[in-house]
């Protein structure tokens, strides 16, 4: 489901005085611009096509995201 590249994940700390009910993994993306400080040359193409719909000519700079209407049931 999730890219296990671009995805982390951390627990954050839970007192035992919280009143709240704990979320206990915290998940964030991190974007794959991130990982390439500059655009190699030669780098592999979406077509066309397929490129509008991702939203950017490279895979290597795609990243998806979750549809929040999938997870919140709505």
């Amino acid at each position: 489901m999730y890219d296990n590249d671009q995805w982390r994940e951390w627990k954050p700390y839970v007192s035992p005085c919280d009143p709240c009910p704990p979320i206990l993994v915290k998940r964030y993306v991190v974007p794959p611009n991130q990982y390439i400080p500059f655009q190699p040359m030669n780098l592999p193409q979406f077509p066309l096509h397929e490129a509008l719909r991702r939203g950017t000519l490279w895979p290597a700079l795609y990243s998806p995201y979750p549809s929040r209407r999938a997870t919140k049931g709505g």
